[in-house]
């Protein structure tokens, strides 16, 4: 985020340095990696170490999840009984890999397994009458869906009608209709439901993903035993990460040993994707699931049909592997085509505005209805506030809204429910839909909603420092220090440390629009770099004074090993 100091909040974490100096010594690190601990939450050496080193035996008990002792007792009668299972899933990166996770682990156990994934245009979101459609056609006794089926009463009770049964695993928000006066969760009809947001769940389970459910399930069919359910992490990491979920707790776990089985290459059609994508496995990074991992298993999905990814992850065929990786590759391409303009096209509708609207409604007839929630999420970061992308046909509204952290998306479409014939979703990100006439009644509801619930503030990105250091506290011992906090994302965010009063030194834009100088201060100079910054070399000349904001990293070039500021914001020091 480039940053002038003006079109962000700053906000420096403080704690009391005799705190600072008993965690440091509690949890033998530096003071400003006990401060970033403090940051966490992080107050106990139990925590602390929990956190630290994140082992599969810290995992909580998949048992403990609400539903889960009928859901496997469902399952394994089908196995009993010969009955052929139809695994539901979804059409997202977390529902494929979650599909992949359980049909592998019921092949495992020898149960006749069929799968079926909805294709985005032709059969929309979630567990609906294409899935009991399909149950039906293939002769299963028995739907298990993974990361859908939660408000899906219509479909399970159809296919009761049927004789097929359902086990619901899903994580998204249950129906609460009588929250307000102390009811609970609104829940299908089904065999068994589960849900770590159902009250009684495991608290390091809550944030789980849809493919973290289905590592629980698969782990409670093989009775805990790690060694039969290992090679499924690092499916469970892939959709534990692009759902953007908490990287706390048991997705910690995940993430952290899927990682591992991803950098090695121990599944043949990851391996292949990560060739595809151009990846070294000695170049692998976290960020390599977020840029190129991930938007690849999505790709299919928003433009295509996703039945063909769920082939990728649980192929052992080298052939057949690069095959389809080589076929999202050029998804994937074809969705970046499309995305840019529909982008460019939302980014019209704004600019014939006179003033930006505190909820941003877009709506038009053609958009892709697979790129619209992208495009949401870029006009959500561009003009911070929350922002709504439809497309239109037939006189039907349907897409995807993405928010800002101060406003419940889920909870906002909840208040104008009678306006949509669906929605479902999380807080940060939602799916809807809506009758085309009724667009500008919900512009406007969405509108009086966010200007009622937030304050002129919660329109400008706010940047969490960690901590204030001096550039003489910074050494590549303290980025090897920091390194142990990853994996990083939602809720574990990369550390961003702050300086004052730094001299600019030898500024210039390098590369593709990065800003590279060198920051000094008493005498030490450190190298930085803010990538996409190149538009503020302008309000720079030399020995010109900043504060900065940035994460220290380690730069390795032509054999040496240096550090390096990447640069989050700059601002003119006061």
């Amino acid at each position: 985020m480039a940053c002038d100091g003006s079109a962000c909040r700053w906000l420096l974490n403080k704690t009391n340095p005799e705190y600072v100096g008993y965690i440091a010594r509690l949890a033998a690190v530096s003071p400003t990696c006990a401060q970033v601990l403090i940051n966490r939450g992080l107050k106990t050496s139990e925590r602390i170490d929990a956190f630290l080193n994140p082992r599969l035996d810290k995992l909580s008990d998949p048992f403990a999840l609400p539903g889960m002792q009928k859901a496997v007792e469902r399952i394994r009668a089908a196995k009993r009984q010969g009955e052929r299972v139809l695994i539901h899933g979804d059409y997202d990166a977390d529902g494929v890999t979650a599909t992949a996770i359980m049909v592998e682990a019921l092949r495992s156990l020898g149960i006749d397994v069929h799968y079926f994934v909805p294709h985005r245009l032709d059969h929309g979101y979630g567990f609906g009458a294409p899935g009991v459609a399909r149950a039906r056609e293939v002769g299963a006794r028995l739907i298990v869906t993974v990361d859908c089926g939660i408000t899906s009463f219509d479909a399970v009770a159809s296919a009761r009608a049927l004789g097929i049964e359902v086990v619901v695993t899903d994580h998204h928000e249950p129906l609460r209709p009588g929250e307000d006066n102390g009811g609970g969760a609104l829940l299908p009809e089904a065999a068994a439901v589960i849900n770590p947001k159902l009250p009684g769940a495991p608290a390091e389970a809550v944030s789980l993903a849809g493919a973290g459910v289905a590592f629980m399930v698969a782990r409670a069919l093989f009775d805990g035993n790690m060694d039969d359910v290992h090679r499924f992490l690092d499916l469970a990491a892939l959709g534990t990460s692009a759902d953007v979920v908490p990287v706390v707790d048991d997705n910690r776990v995940i993430l952290k040993e899927g990682i591992t089985l991803i950098r090695r290459g121990e599944r043949t059609g990851i391996r292949a994707l990560r060739d595809a994508a151009g990846i070294r496995p000695d170049s692998f990074r976290m960020s390599s699931l977020h840029f190129a991992l991930i938007p690849r298993l999505n790709a299919a999905g928003r433009i295509a049909d996703a039945t063909d990814v769920v082939r990728l992850l649980t192929t052992e065929d080298e052939a057949e592997a690069e095959e389809l990786a080589e076929w999202l590759n050029g998804c994937n391409l074809r969705r970046q085509e499309i995305e840019e303009g529909v982008y460019q096209e939302a980014l019209g509708s704004l600019n014939t505005m006179d003033s930006i609207p505190d909820a941003l409604v877009l709506a038009s007839p053609g958009w892709h209805l697979g790129v619209v929630g992208i495009v949401a999420a870029k006009l959500a970061e561009r003009f911070f506030r929350p922002a709504f992308v439809l497309t239109v046909e037939d006189g039907v509204a349907k897409g995807s809204g993405r928010s800002i952290p101060a406003f419940d998306m889920h909870h906002g479409l909840s208040r104008c429910s009678e306006l949509l014939t669906r929605f479902g979703g999380h807080k940060q990100a939602a799916g809807l839909a809506l009758a085309s006439g009724h667009i500008e009644r919900f512009r406007t509801m969405m509108g009086e909603l966010v200007r009622a619930e937030l304050s002129p503030d919660d329109f400008l990105p706010l940047l969490r420092l960690d901590a204030a250091v001096n550039l003489s506290d910074l050494s590549t011992s303290l980025v090897d220090e920091l390194s142990r906090l990853e994996p990083f994302g939602n809720g574990n965010d990369e550390p961003v440390l702050g300086a004052r009063g730094l001299e600019v030194v030898q500024p210039k834009v390098v590369g593709n629009n990065h800003l590279k100088m060198k920051l000094r201060q008493n005498g030490r100079r450190v190298d930085s770099i803010g990538f996409d910054f190149g538009g503020l070399l302008g309000e720079l000349e030399e020995r010109s004074v900043i504060d900065a904001a940035f994460s220290p990293a380690i730069n390795e070039w032509d054999g040496s090993r240096f550090l390096q500021l990447h640069l989050k914001a700059i601002r003119l020091s006061e």
